[in-house]
């Protein structure tokens, strides 16, 4: 059971891998200790430095559509981001989002505000996401399948140490 109490940072449609993070800033290094100082920073140069553990990522469409990066995902969970929300996620950014630990989860975000509340809890039966503003909570289905088994372990190295192998659903 995965428990996240933060508040939304709010985004738009759209928002692609070099809008969190910059392709001039990969260039010099791929270190996401170093490049969460620059998260976002070509929307708002000041969001990194107001980022607050716990906070969460909130987005219209699309959300790391562009380049197929990992280091869009390791970045933002570097800046203790642990969950982004979405009405819908480019594909390469959601499996990166689930190989690297970082919660993807879709969802209906039109009343999500900046610093909104939210209270979200993932686990076998699904993901809630509660907003204490408006008090509407949205229950997602859980992810299921080798891509919830990832995710529940942590990320894909989590695991593999775990499993030393992909381990097919059903079988042990």
């Amino acid at each position: 059971m995965t428990e996240i109490i933060g508040r939304a940072r709010r985004l738009g449609d759209d928002i692609n891998t070099d809008y969190i993070i910059s392709s001039a800033r990969k260039k010099t290094t791929l270190d996401e200790q170093i490049l969460k100082q620059y998260l976002l920073e070509s929307l708002d140069p000041a969001f990194a430095s107001s980022v607050r553990a716990g906070d969460v990522l909130v987005a219209g469409k699309n959300l790391g559509c562009g380049s197929a990066m990992e280091v869009a995902a390791t970045v933002i969970l570097a800046a203790g981001i642990r969950a982004v929300l979405a009405t819908s996620f480019a594909r390469s950014f959601y499996r990166n989002a689930i190989n690297n630990g970082l919660l993807p989860i879709e969802c209906d975000t039109t009343e999500i505000l900046e610093g909104d509340g939210l209270m979200i809890t993932a686990g076998p039966d699904g993901t809630s996401i509660t907003n204490e503003r408006t008090g509407r909570c949205e229950i997602r289905p859980p992810l299921g399948g080798i891509a919830g088994a990832i995710l529940d372990a942590g990320g894909l190295v989590a695991y593999l140490r775990r499993e030393g192998r992909f381990v097919p659903l059903g079988r042990t």
